[in-house]
């Protein structure tokens, strides 16, 4: 049969059958090896994501075929992170490879909401100046720092914005302080990061019930913050307003609060440098707290607002407008102009540009409270001229030294 041959009718379709099986076999373990990888970058991109890598996710991610809807669902989930930590650029792209396998979700809207921010985003202290917008309207991707979720914006500080942030692990609302690093200049920045967290260590160490608590320090890409306690209340500069002055006893007390605040940080190493009204909150039970230990030297180290005081003129104490060094006593007479404006209703030292109110500050003396308000109790006056001393050394010696005679000053009242 060979010799007439057979064998080439039988083995042709042998071989033909037999090449395709393997083909066959062949395929499948391609297909089972491409998933088997594609799988694994999907977990290893998930693992990288939920630890906060999120470049490394999006190299993962791009490993896998945009086709699949999972893969879709995962560099959906990617962006909206980005978003949230304000790398819109990156966000664009990955929506923008998205919607190369077509129409999902809301893609299309998303892309046109973030392509006005394409080029606009600093991505570190070389980026161009201007504010990133934290807080879109219209989005589900709430902003974040560090594990704090934003949820509105409260207000603008010496740092920089105030938000109102969430905690979602343990569901507690903090505010949160940040610190801008594009508004610093780039050969300052190193100094100033170090100057941020090293003033914010220290205050965070300082527990007190009529110091704000500070729970975390921390940085993105862009920015640093401070996530501290969240107070409900007023601050000062509600009750240094003629209508809403408050009795003598309670001033007297709030103050007493304010230097007890004093002494314990002093106690600790810790001066203030820009204690005034705006710094100090009257919370709904009474107490008085004090905001914002160490952020008047963070903001004072920069360089980035040429020929404009930092901090509080009004608030300054004659060693600071003289740029002389600082002690315990230069809080004192800060608290000391606080003091004279909750009885009054006024500054003691005034003038129509900054200049003329620092000068008077190093060299004039302040306007007696009678001309303001009437009937303030003697003892008053006495404190607040003996912590507006020009020289240190004639205010009182520490602020326990204060806290006392306001404690005698209070019982003489009552």
């Amino acid at each position: 049969m060979l010799g007439y041959g057979y064998w080439i009718h039988f083995f042709g379709p042998v071989l033909l059958g037999g090449s395709g099986f393997l083909l066959i076999q062949w395929t499948n373990f391609s297909r089972k090896r491409q998933q088997e990888k594609a799988d694994a970058n999907k977990t290893l991109g998930l693992t990288y994501q939920g630890q906060g890598m999120l470049d490394m996710a999006y190299e993962k991610y791009m490993q896998c075929a945009i086709t699949d809807a999972s893969v879709k669902n995962l560099l959906y989930s990617l962006a909206l992170d980005f978003e949230r930590k304000r790398m819109f650029n990156k966000a664009l792209a990955i929506y923008r490879h998205i919607r190369t396998a077509g129409a999902f979700k809301d893609v299309d809207k998303r892309c046109e909401r973030l392509q006005p921010l394409d080029n606009t985003i600093g991505m570190g202290p070389a980026a161009g100046r201007g504010e990133t917008p934290l807080l879109m309207d219209d989005t589900n991707a709430m902003p974040t720092f560090g594990r704090y979720q934003l949820v509105k914006e409260l207000g603008h500080g010496a740092m920089g914005t105030v938000y109102l942030g969430r905690d979602p692990k343990i569901n507690r609302e903090v505010a949160i302080k940040t610190l801008d690093y594009t508004e610093v200049e780039t050969d300052e920045l190193p100094d100033i990061k170090a100057r941020f967290f090293r003033e914010a260590e220290a205050a965070g160490k300082l527990s007190h019930p009529n110091i704000v608590s500070i729970y975390d320090v921390g940085e993105e890409h862009d920015m640093a913050y401070i996530a501290m306690e969240l107070l409900q209340g007023e601050t000062l500069d509600h009750y240094c307003k003629n209508e809403h002055l408050q009795p003598f006893d309670r001033v007297l007390t709030i103050i007493a609060e304010v230097a007890a605040a004093l002494a314990y940080a002093h106690g600790q190493g810790v001066i203030h440098r820009d204690i005034k009204p705006a710094n100090i909150m009257l919370l709904a039970d009474g107490r008085a707290k004090v905001t914002d230990f160490g952020i008047a030297r963070v903001v004072d180290a920069s360089q980035t607002r040429t020929g404009v005081i930092l901090g509080s003129p009004n608030y300054m104490s004659p060693e600071q407008v003289s740029c002389d060094k600082l002690d315990g006593r230069s809080d004192l007479f800060s608290m000391g102009i606080v003091l004279y404006e909750l009885l009054a209703g006024a500054k003691p030292f005034k003038g129509d540009s900054i200049s003329t109110i620092l000068y008077a500050i190093n060299h004039n003396a302040h306007t007696p409270i009678a001309e303001h308000r009437t009937g303030v109790p003697p003892c008053c006056e006495t404190i607040v001229n003996k912590l507006l001393a020009k020289k240190p050394a004639r205010r009182y010696k520490s602020a326990d030294e204060a806290l006392k005679a306001i404690r005698a000053c209070l019982t003489e009242l009552q």
